[in-house]
Parts: C-alpha cells; structure tokens; sequence
C-alpha cells in the first residue's frame, strides 16, 4: 500500500528545497528523504530540531507534519482497513467508501430483511463513529458527521423493525444520535428525516398519537426551507396522527397542506424519491382506514399496491391496510385475495409495518375462523411467525 506524507513534502517545498538539497542541507542521503516523505521511516530524533530549522517551524508542527499520512493508490478495501488502523489518516476516499457501502444498504432495505441487513449496517454504522472520533482534519470530520447521521438513521429503523416494532428505546437512541450529527452539521434535511422517523415510534409502537403529531410537525417545520418533500411526507403522517384520534377536518386539513408540497418539488431536492403520489396515496388510504372509512379507503389503497410492486415493505404495509378496508366491508373473498398478497409480501421482508398489520388483519379474521379459506391463511401466518 502507498503512503505519503503530502504535508511534510509541502513544507520541502515552501522552504525552496528539493529532496537532494535537503537531503545535502542536512547530511543524509536523497533516499532518506524520499521514505521520510514516503511515511516509511521518521528522521531521527537528532536531526529533527534541524529538519525544523530548515523548514522554519516548530518541533509541534513538524510532527504534525509527520503525523500526517496520506494513503494513496490503494484499493477502497485497503485504504478503509488501513485507517481503522490509523484513524487520524482517514481521508474523503475513506468516507466516500463508507458512503457507498451504507448507499447499498438503503436501497436494499424495501427489499431484504431487516434482520440480514442489521449485521453489516451495525459494522458501518461503529467504523463510521470510530473514525469521527479519531479524525484530525475539520472537512473529513464534517463529512462522516454526515454519513453517521446517515447511518444512525437506518440502523434505528432496522433494529425496530428486527424487534417487530416492540422496542422502542434502541430505535429512539440511534434517531436522537441522528439528529445530533445533523444538527452538528447545519443540515435540517437529515434532522427532519430523523425526527419523523422518531414520530412514528410514537405512531405505530408506542400508540401514542398526539406525540407522534408534535414530531411529524417539528419535522415538517425543519424541513420546511430544504426539503418541500420531506415537509410534505411529514405533514402526512400529521395527518395520519389525527385520523387515528379521529380527527376528520384536522386530518384533511394536513393532507391538502401535504398535497401542495407537490408543486415544490424540484430536482434539487434531496428526499424527492420519498415522496411520491404512491406514498402519498398509501398514507391517505391509511388515514381513512383509522378514520372508520373502509369504503373511501379501499379504492386509494387498491391504486397504492400497483404502485408500489418494487418497494415490498412499503407495498405490504398497504396490501395490510387493504386487507382490512376490505373486511370492514364484509367483502371476504377480495379480503383473502389480499392477505394473501400481504403475506408473500412479508415472506420476502421479514419486517417493517406490514407484518404487524398482517397480524392485525389475521386477528380480524377470527370470526370466520371455521371457515377454510381462513384457516389457510391463519395457517399461513402461523408459518410466519415460527420463521420470525
């Protein structure tokens, strides 16, 4: 692996001397000079206060100097393992590669288990927090307070998808860990990001909706001079805190304001790909559905799993909520056609809210639970939860 030490050979170079003028400044050979600049070897103690003097320096700023190795022309997995060894070295390439590993991760997301990607984004997420710790140079600290605002982020959302949304405390320690990086950064798009996702521990886990509220809108406030897309996904779950108070006008009332965030959007906008009309559409149907209006839920939400056949987590979550609009109705035979839906949905996931309203749905199911096409799917979900 090449090393460099690009700051001592700059202070050569300042001083005006070559490597063989320094090397005869200094009674050492031009070799010697090379493997110091090289980060092989260190001057000797002795020769040090004179490499200073020639450099006109302190003896703190050449060894600041000599501290600072540069790795180059090296592979993306040798520069990372030799900066855990090394963590004041680590450089932007550094941080680019644990950006690109925690970028393949995110976009597995809708469609692996949580379960097999919270190993890999756990070792992520701990290299990238070593590092911040350890870094030296202001410009690659800010950019791995970035990634770990980035990182905390998704392993808060997968270690509460892994515990079936039963733990809430993991989750809520990795999101405050995210918005404390972002906001150490000045960036409100990663804050806002993090603080929803902290509204819906409240929503979904510890049901409790006027929580959940008051962090959808602290969200939607901070996003609201960077990002019209995270502001209006932010209003939506608003809008779906009130629909499960049953909070009708309230509810409606959020869902235009969410609405218009459409015609903010450009193509600078970091969280476009996040706010979609299928993702507005499947919150929509959601809101109406704890509103007890199955019937006004039912057509949004049939729309909303077409939409979403790439994004499996996303798409169970609203085959689920169909699944009961449809019930509520006493439609039985579309319900089954659904819930199956629903489940190979999760069979592919293992996680994430879909599997809980499979559950819920499943409960429902009860009532018709002498009849066969209820047992197979209740036999279903009992194979579901032994693979869990």
């Amino acid at each position: 692996m090449a090393t460099k030490r690009i700051l001592l050979a700059q202070r050569r170079k300042s001083a005006g001397f070559t490597q063989e003028t320094l090397a005869e400044h200094l009674g050492v050979e031009r070799s010697t000079v090379g493997r110091w600049e090289g980060a092989e070897t260190e001057p000797q103690a002795w020769l040090r206060p004179k490499l200073a003097r020639a450099f006109k320096i302190s003896g703190d700023e050449l060894q600041a100097a000599l501290d600072d190795v540069t790795v180059i022309q090296a592979r993306p997995r040798d520069r990372m393992d030799y900066a855990l060894e090394n963590p004041a070295s680590a450089d932007l390439m550094v941080v680019a590669h644990l950006r690109e590993q925690l970028r393949q991760l995110d976009e597995s997301y809708d469609q692996a288990s949580s379960t097999s990607l919270l190993g890999p984004a756990g070792l992520v997420h701990g290299q990238v927090k070593f590092l911040r710790r350890n870094a030296t140079n202001p410009r690659v600290r800010r950019a791995l307070y970035e990634v770990e605002a980035d990182s905390a982020t998704l392993m808060g959302q997968l270690v509460w998808d892994v515990s079936q949304r039963r733990d809430h405390r993991a989750p809520l320690s990795h999101f405050d860990e995210a918005v404390s990086a972002a906001r150490h950064i000045r960036d409100p798009s990663i804050e806002s990001y993090a603080t929803l996702r902290m509204s819906f521990v409240a929503l979904y886990g510890e049901k409790n909706p006027d929580r959940g509220v008051l962090l959808a809108q602290r969200a939607a406030e901070v996003a609201k001079s960077a990002s019209p897309s995270l502001t209006g996904l932010s209003l939506l779950h608003v809008a779906e805190g009130y629909a499960m108070t049953g909070a009708l006008k309230e509810c409606e009332d959020a869902l235009r304001k969410a609405e218009a965030q459409f015609d903010r959007v450009d193509g600078d906008d970091v969280a476009a790909e996040y706010y979609t009309v299928n993702e507005f559409n499947r919150l929509a149907g959601s809101c109406y559905l704890f509103l007890d209006l199955p019937e006004r839920a039912e057509p949004i939400l049939r729309m909303t799993t077409r939409g979403l056949a790439s994004k499996k987590k996303s798409q169970a979550i609203a085959l689920g909520n169909l699944t009961l609009a449809l019930l509520r109705q006493g439609k039985l035979d579309e319900a089954a056609g659904a819930m199956h839906r629903t489940i190979d949905a999760v069979e592919l996931t293992r996680g994430g809210g879909g599997l809980n309203l499979a559950f819920s749905a499943g409960r429902e199911l009860r009532q018709w639970r002498h009849e066969p096409w209820a047992q197979d799917i209740n036999d279903r979900l009992l194979a579901l939860m032994a693979a869990i």
